[in-house]
């Protein structure tokens, strides 16, 4: 996917969060809805049915949703309202920046619900919830996420070399990243963000650093 002068850190309240805190605007495609107690199974079974070709680093649904993250999202389908895979998305390095991890299950792939859903998750992120930036980190070898990524407007920002990968002889993370203002270069329906005085603060979940 800087080093700048330190200044004296302020505490933040967050600002009250909605009872339902997702996307109010749906992609073509899908939607992202706040993830049900009866989806735990098919999501689950995701996992199951991906064992035997999972990729070094892929996205593991269940286990992704039982961790700590600031937003989980099931992905339904606008037709049907079939759910076809989840994603999870938290605050990264910076507070006006998050990361996210995103899963299709293996018999709906390839219908573009991944890029569908992942544009809807920026435009949340950037548009309602404030953030700045989009970083992610992917397998060096998936070369089907990174051509998605490119598609989708994220630029190559550097490789992290990391040991413990070794599929097909590839040991690194490519850090991929897109800005809001990228992105509302790509997408004219999505406002460009406005300007933001001194005291403006990202949206999402506030920490002490």
């Amino acid at each position: 996917m800087v080093l700048a002068m330190v200044m004296p850190r302020t505490r933040f309240a967050p600002p009250p969060r909605r009872a339902l805190d997702v996307p109010i605007r749906p992609g073509r495609k899908v939607r992202l809805r706040e993830i049900h107690l009866g989806d735990q199974r098919r999501l689950a079974g995701f996992d199951r049915d991906a064992a035997d070709t999972r990729r070094v680093g892929e996205y593991r649904h269940w286990a992704a949703h039982r961790a700590e993250g600031d937003f989980h999202f099931a992905i339904e389908t606008l037709r049907g309202g079939l759910v076809v895979g989840s994603l999870s998305a938290t605050e990264a390095d910076r507070p006006d920046r998050f990361s996210y991890g995103i899963g299709i299950g293996p018999q709906h792939r390839r219908c573009g619900y991944a890029g569908d859903a992942v544009i809807t998750l920026l435009r949340f992120m950037f548009g309602e919830r404030g953030y700045r930036k989009c970083q992610v980190s992917i397998y060096g070898g998936n070369v089907a996420s990174l051509s998605l990524h490119a598609r989708l407007g994220f630029r190559e920002e550097g490789r992290i070399r990391d040991l413990e990968l070794s599929r097909d002889g590839v040991k690194y993370l490519v850090l991929m990243g897109i800005t809001d203002d990228e992105f509302a270069e790509i997408h004219p329906d999505f406002p460009q963000p406005a300007a933001r005085g001194r005291h403006w603060r990202p949206r999402g979940r506030h920490r002490d650093r």
